[in-house]
Parts: C-alpha cells; sequence; structure tokens
C-alpha cells in the first residue's frame, strides 16, 4: 500500500530535515571548522582526531598540493614552496610586502603580493581557497552531507581589501558565503549563548597574526559592538620572531638563510608553547648547519615579549575610550586565541580590565563556535532564533571636497549595516561632471588618508557653481562591504561602484590612522579651518576674474587698477598660511567690490527692462 506524504500549503514536506552550514575561523597560524550537532556547536576532527588545521600549504614536485601537518612537515626542507601565514598578505599590495625575507614574493594580479613556487606564482586569497576547500571537505566527511553555507570569520580590524579578498577564496573555493563575521563577535556568540551573559564585556582576541578587542554589549540575544580596535599584523607570531632573535643572538648567529630561519621559529614556537607549562626550557639547534643549545625561562620570555603584550594593551586602553565605556563597567574579559595561551597575556590583560579572564572556552576554538551557531541562524535551521548582531565600521567613510579635504559621511564605529547619504554640488560654472573619491581614515585633509577608490558622475546639467544637487549615499553591508553611488537629483542621473579598494595599505595603515587622528586632532583642525578659507578666497577670486572679464567696462581705469591690486594681494595670501590675514583680505575684497556688483546687477536690469512697458511687467 503506497502512503501519501502531507504537508501543509507552503511547509517543508519534510519539517525535520536541516540543512548543512559551518562556521569557519580561517587563521594566520591554524584554521578550524565547526558545525551546530544536536543543538551543540562542537568543532569538527580530521580523520586522526585533530581539530586545527595548520594555516601551511605545500606545493609538491609532482604538481600535488599538500595541506596542514603534512605541509608543516615540509617547511624546513622546502621553504619556498611551503607557505604559512598567508592571512597577514590578505590583498595586500607587492610594494608593502616585498621586503619579507621568508618567502620569494613577486607582484600578481592587480598589483597583489603572490608567493613564487614550483606551482607557479600563488596569491594569498590562493592559498586561503586551498585551506578552505580542505576545511568543507573535512566538515562533509563529518556530517555526511553537502555543506550548504558558511560563515566565515575576520579580524574586526580587516579593511575592505581584505574583507574582500575574503570573500573571494571562499568563491574560488566553490563556498556558499552566508556572511563574514568579525572574529571577537563570534567569541561572543559562544560565550553568550552558552552562559547566557549580559552586560558590557571586553573581547582580547590575540591569535598568530592579528590582534583585535572589541567592547560589546550583550543584552536579550543583542550582540552590539560599542567600540572595536586591534591592529592586523601584530600576533603570536611576533613572539615567535623576538624569541628566534634572542636566539640567534645567543647562539651567535647573525645571519640565517630562510631554511634556518624556518627551522628557528619552530624551534621558537615550540619553547613558547612549553613555558605555558613549565617555567623553564632547554632550546636545542641540530640542523641545517646549526649547533647550539640553551636555556629559556619564562622571565625570559615574558621580559621579550612585553613590548607587543603592551602595544595590544595600548590599543584597548584607547578602545575603551571610543566605547565611552570606564574599566570598571566591564563585566568580564573574553580571551580569545592561541596567544592568549602566553600565562603573561593573561595576567597584564587581567591586571588591565581588573577581573580574571575568561577562558572556560579553549581560545582556539571559541570563534569557529560562535561562527557555527551564527551559520544555523543564517541557513534557517532556528528561525525561533531572536539574536541579532551588530557590529561597527572600524574606520569613517567619506570623500574627498573642494580643497583637498576629507568629508566624513559614515564615522567610525557606526554599527553595520548602515547606509547614508549626502548632498553636494558643483564647484565651477557649467560643470559637467564630478569626480567622486571615496575615502577611509580619520583625518582631515585626503593626503592623511587612505584612498579606496574614484569614479565620475558624468551628464550633470550645465548651470552655474552651487545649482546643481548631487546625492552621494554610502552602503555598507553586514560583512563590511562598502558599496558608493553618485545621484543627480534633477536628471537622476546616477553612477554606482562597489568598492573594492586599490592595494598597497600599510601594514599598520589602520593603526596608524587612528593614532595619528588623536596625535594631529588639533593640527587637523587649523589645516582643515585654512584650507576651507583658502577655497573662500580662490572661489572669490575666480567671480572676480569672470565678472571683470564680462563686465569690466562698468569700472574706471582707477576701479579696475585698485581691485586688481587687492586681488593679487588675495592670491598670495590664498597660497599662504596666514589665516587671520586671509580672512582680512577677502572680507576687505568683498567689500570694495561691493559697488562693482551693484553696477553689474543694475546693468543686468537696465538690459532686462528695455523696451518694456509698466503695463507689461505687471
Amino acid at each position: 500500500m503506497a502512503l501519501l506524504q502531507i504537508a501543509e500549503p507552503g511547509k517543508s514536506a519534510a519539517p525535520h530535515q536541516r540543512r548543512i552550514a559551518v562556521g569557519i575561523d580561517l587563521g594566520t597560524t591554524n584554521s578550524l571548522v565547526a558545525a551546530v550537532r544536536s543543538g551543540v556547536s562542537e568543532v569538527l576532527a580530521d580523520e586522526q582526531g585533530r581539530f586545527l588545521l595548520p594555516s601551511i600549504v605545500h606545493y609538491n614536485e609532482d604538481g600535488g598540493v599538500e595541506l596542514g601537518y603534512n605541509a608543516a612537515e615540509k617547511a624546513n626542507q622546502d621553504p619556498l614552496n611551503t607557505i604559512a601565514s598567508a592571512k597577514r598578505l590578505m590583498g595586500k599590495g607587492f610594494d608593502e610586502v616585498a621586503q619579507m625575507q621568508a618567502y620569494e614574493l613577486v607582484s600578481g594580479p592587480s598589483q597583489l603580493a603572490a608567493f613564487r613556487t614550483r606551482a607557479g606564482d600563488k596569491t594569498p586569497l590562493e592559498i586561503a581557497a586551498e585551506i578552505l576547500k580542505s576545511l568543507v571537505n573535512r566538515a562533509e566527511q563529518s556530517l555526511g552531507d553537502e555543506v550548504n553555507g558558511a560563515v566565515i570569520t575576520v579580524p574586526a580590524y580587516f579593511d575592505d581589501t581584505q574583507r574582500q579578498a575574503t570573500k573571494d577564496a571562499a568563491t574560488l573555493a566553490g563556498i556558499n558565503v552566508l556572511r563574514l563575521l568579525n572574529e571577537p563577535t563570534a567569541a561572543a556568540v559562544a560565550y553568550g549563548l552558552d552562559h547566557q551573559a549580559s552586560g558590557i564585556h571586553a573581547i582580547y582576541d590575540l591569535g598568530g597574526g592579528t590582534f583585535d578587542i572589541s567592547i560589546l554589549n550583550l543584552s536579550k540575544g543583542v550582540f552590539e559592538v560599542l567600540a572595536t580596535g586591534g591592529d592586523t599584523a601584530l600576533g603570536g607570531d611576533d613572539f615567535d620572531l623576538l624569541i628566534v632573535q634572542w636566539i640567534a643572538s645567543q647562539a651567535d648567529y647573525e645571519n640565517l638563510n630562510v631554511q634556518q630561519h624556518r627551522y628557528v621559529s619552530a624551534v621558537a614556537k615550540a619553547a613558547k608553547e612549553s613555558l605555558a607549562e613549565a617555567a623553564t626550557v632547554n632550546v636545542e639547534l641540530n640542523e641545517f648547519g646549526l649547533q647550539w643549545q640553551g636555556e629559556l625561562t619564562r622571565d625570559q620570555m615574558n621580559e621579550l615579549i612585553d613590548p607587543v603584550i603592551r602595544r595590544t594593551l595600548r590599543a584597548c586602553k584607547k578602545t575603551l575610550r571610543d566605547s565611552g565605556v570606564d574599566v570598571s563597567g566591564i563585566e568580564q574579559v573574553v580571551m580569545v586565541g592561541g596567544s592568549t595561551r602566553v600565562l603573561s597575556v593573561r595576567d597584564q590583560v587581567g591586571a588591565l580590565f581588573q577581573s580574571e579572564p575568561l577562558v572556560s572556552i579553549d581560545p582556539d576554538r571559541v570563534v569557529a563556535m560562535g561562527a557555527a551557531i551564527q551559520a544555523d541562524i543564517l541557513i534557517g535551521n532556528r528561525p525561533d532564533s531572536e539574536m541579532l548582531l551588530l557590529d561597527v565600521l572600524p574606520l569613517s567613510l567619506g570623500i574627498e571636497t573642494v580643497g583637498g579635504l576629507s568629508e566624513k559621511i559614515i564615522p567610525r564605529n557606526t554599527t553595520l549595516p548602515v547606509s547614508r547619504a549626502q548632498e553636494f554640488t558643483t564647484y565651477q560654472d557649467g560643470q559637467v561632471m564630478m569626480s567622486i573619491h571615496v575615502l577611509q581614515g580619520e583625518r582631515e585633509m585626503v593626503q592623511d588618508c587612505r584612498s579606496l577608490a574614484k569614479f565620475t558622475l558624468k551628464d550633470i546639467p550645465p548651470a552655474v557653481a552651487g545649482a546643481a544637487k548631487i546625492r552621494v549615499a554610502f552602503q555598507v553591508d553586514a560583512d563590511g562591504l562598502l558599496t558608493v553611488s553618485a545621484q543627480e537629483l534633477t536628471t537622476q542621473k546616477t553612477t554606482q561602484v562597489e568598492v573594492k579598494p586599490s592595494f598597497g595599505l600599510e601594514e599598520v595603515e589602520i593603526r596608524r590612522m587612528l593614532q595619528e587622528s588623536f596625535a594631529n586632532a588639533a593640527e587637523d583642525a587649523a589645516a582643515r579651518a585654512l584650507r576651507e578659507i583658502q577655497v573662500d578666497g580662490q572661489r572669490l577670486l575666480d567671480a572676480l576674474d569672470a565678472a571683470i572679464a564680462e563686465d569690466g567696462k562698468l569700472l574706471s581705469e582707477s576701479e579696475t587698477l585698485s581691485l586688481q591690486t587687492e586681488m593679487d594681494a588675495l592670491r598670495v595670501l590664498v597660497a599662504g598660511e596666514q589665516k587671520t590675514d586671509l580672512e582680512r583680505a577677502i572680507a576687505h575684497l568683498n567689500k570694495s567690490s561691493e559697488a562693482f556688483a551693484a553696477a553689474r546687477m543694475n546693468a543686468s536690469i537696465e538690459v532686462a527692462l528695455t523696451g518694456k512697458s509698466i503695463d507689461s511687467l505687471e
């Protein structure tokens, strides 16, 4: 007897069926994949029961590719074809990283940095795609089904280029990206749901290659990021490098080649990890022509790495100021990232936030677990969930205006997603196009901000300066990716660009932008005020030049000479930096030209009235 499958209209015939979604922590040193099973988020292991996948890719002589632990074994013997920590180069231009000694780097597509390997030139994006594919394959083998989508985490301070590169890597790997999620927010998801936490929390995330600090307000399923800070080029790799330098100094090895540097780095990393448990560790070099044996104590290591830890603490203090929250208002500080296993890190963070750091979830796994929870919601498996994630914009966005000024349209720490618009106008008479220069940063002048993109709005109806209305709209989605449009409101002519910023961002650019915005606040304000006055002065000169060319006959020779003398003096001041003198000169020239302006107006009225009777004007 056949059975009929009955379902309500519009409902699934198999309401118990779940779509498979995973959370991926694409890390600098290690990567993980997690999924929600039986209502619990768990990290998925490989066939050997290992949860971590070293973020390392090796290109074999036979054209094959090895990943993870197998690739790590080849790092010392074949360093140029074994790529590690590629995440640090995501979205970076060749010019920024050309001096890195660990690899042979070349300029790849769009001037991106690329690794020269026996398999050809490989960009960090391609390296990341290999790692992502491996993680998805692990998930499908573990879950026994096809993965329908993934939430991939990124450092909160990844800029638009780096986020786009991460998304492109996922596309290359054939992954449906449900969302890019900030790593600190993912950690908050895991802790907030596991412990029903509420109140204001700090998420201290120190991984292998990046550092994030976020201040979040957790309440009734809403995860609101109040402020975020950090450094995309700071992490446990820097601890390792300092220990490498110490070992090389102690062993009297000044110049290590690539192979030796890789080997000593592995020794240094092992020593660092051992000192999380032991007070002293023996360090021995006995390969690749290196012979040395010594002892490293925890106190010695703490002294070596203290400058790096203090850099993270400075970022924490600044982010607290940005959030408007005092240290006493922080209920708990959550430790995320393998580098937080270093005891000195935990001690100093605890002292800063005046509380014992929260480490009840494995700091290596917490980000992937939180991402899996969010993925489970976004794929539609938990329609009753009321969880809402509110990330923020790490740096202000705006455009260039006349005089090389940066006009901010969306300020930093604005909650995402967000849309903002502002109206602008033309500067010159008869202007028929406008160049839109999109900027990122906190400074007042264009040269001090980062250029993201340029595009042109054409076919503006010619009119006098200031008559046209151009609406510039910024839209940042939940992944932190930006779209900018410009529309001329009379004709509705619109041009739009999805911003994929030009490459070449320096390694510490974001941190520099923020530090300099505070250090130079007063100087920037003065520079902006001066530039605005200079623009006013130039606008007055341009208007008078045009007026004299058209109606100079209305002036006597002496009046013309007097105006020209004042205009020449104003031109000198416009090119200078004496703001007070410039303001006086503008005011004086405005007054001196009043009679000329009145004469022009009278002449225009006389021309308009010529040949017309009083009756015709009524």
